[in-house]
């Protein structure tokens, strides 16, 4: 159970870090850039979405790794 939930929070991140550059747009790219912020500062960053997706993802990555290496590390073992 420990290492289930050691995977999900490792493959949560791992899938955090992968979708939070998608869709996003910068302040220059969408032409309205709010004085004393960054060029390059995100217009709407989404992050509720993405961190569904990352658990979605974490989800289906956890389930893999537990039905399929796990059953497969402990008949190595015995």
């Amino acid at each position: 159970m420990v290492g289930a939930i050691i995977i999900f929070i490792l493959s949560w991140w791992l899938c955090l870090f992968s979708v939070l550059s998608v869709g996003v747009r910068s302040q220059r790219e969408s032409g309205h850039v709010i004085d004393g912020t960054e060029q390059a500062a995100p217009v709407n960053p989404m992050l509720l979405k993405k961190a569904m997706w990352a658990t979605l993802g974490a989800m289906v990555i956890t389930c893999l790794m537990v039905f399929l290496i796990v059953p497969w590390l402990s008949a190595q073992s015995a």
